[in-house]
């Protein structure tokens, strides 16, 4: 298991996604946000079965960031509710690891 998490979270627009990956690469949150979509989500909201297009961040943080980059998330968000999913790394190319770690502010560094 490594220090690094994957967070997944879907937005209504493109540039909704955008905005949310912009500001956390920024902010030093992320190291890497990749968007893509649009996807196609079916799901129950307020009793109604429901279905829109949607995009999705994969974002990469360090673990002991979540809480802020979850905190940002619902900051920027128009949802209501939106998904805000993390996700451990058990393992990976330890470069790529390495660096992720290196480009996210840890916590007492903020």
């Amino acid at each position: 298991m490594t220090e690094i998490i994957q967070v997944v979270t879907t937005t209504s627009s493109k540039d909704e996604a955008h905005a949310i990956a912009s500001a956390l690469v920024t902010r030093h949150l992320a190291a890497c946000v990749q968007v893509f979509g649009p996807i196609s989500s079916i799901y129950r909201w307020q009793g109604n079965l429901e279905s829109s297009q949607e995009w999705t961040c994969a974002i990469k943080t360090r673990r002991s960031r979540y809480q802020a980059v979850e905190d940002a998330i619902r900051a920027l968000h128009s949802y209501e509710v939106p998904e805000i999913l993390a996700f451990s790394v058990v393992d990976g190319n330890q470069n790529y690891l390495d660096w992720v770690a290196a480009q996210v502010v840890a916590s007492n560094d903020s």
